[in-house]
Order: structure tokens, then C-alpha cells, then sequence
């Protein structure tokens, strides 16, 4: 199970990062102002990947929301999702649309 407490933001190497056994999995972003570009996701193999991808992502965007900072998600596999939650289109900057 995921918490969000154990997520960590690493600035130097611009990626959410979340511990996985011994793997970590990442969201790597670029940030311009009050917009965050999530660009990639990568996962180390789990029992269910896509469970897994759906709770990281969920926990990066609840971070990111307490932040009040837009995302524009470049990574399809974060734009598949905020396409099916919408309570995080919300998040998107005015003009994008997904």
C-alpha cells in the first residue's frame, strides 16, 4: 500500500519518487512558473502495475494540489488518468483540455 508520506519530491533530479521493495518508482516533471509538466512515469514491476501507477500518481497530484500549481500532463499514462478522475481536470492550466 501507498502512503503519501513516503513520497519524496527530489528537486535536484526534477522526479517525485516513491520506494518500491527496493526499486523506486518516479514521476519526473519540469516546472515553469505555476505549472508543473509531468513528462514521465516509470514503475518497477509490482504484482498489479496499474494499481500501482493509478495510487502513485493519485498521491504526486494530491501534493501537488495542496501546492495550488496547474499540471499539464505530458506522460499519456497521467493523461489517461486525470481523463478518467475527473476531480483533477480541475488542476489543468485554462486552455488545456484532455
Amino acid at each position: 500500500m501507498l502512503l503519501a508520506s513516503n513520497l519524496n519530491n527530489n528537486t535536484f533530479l526534477r522526479q517525485y519518487e516513491i520506494k518500491v521493495g527496493k526499486k523506486i518508482a518516479t514521476i519526473e516533471y519540469s516546472q515553469q512558473e505555476r505549472k508543473i509538466f509531468l513528462t514521465k512515469l516509470n514503475i518497477p514491476e509490482t504484482n498489479d502495475p496499474e494499481k500501482f501507477a493509478e495510487d502513485f500518481i493519485k498521491i504526486v497530484l494530491e501534493n501537488i494540489n495542496e501546492k495550488k500549481i496547474s499540471v499539464v500532463p505530458t506522460s499519456p499514462p497521467i493523461a489517461k488518468f486525470i481523463k478518467r478522475n475527473r476531480r483533477y481536470k480541475k488542476m489543468l492550466p485554462v486552455g488545456i483540455r484532455i
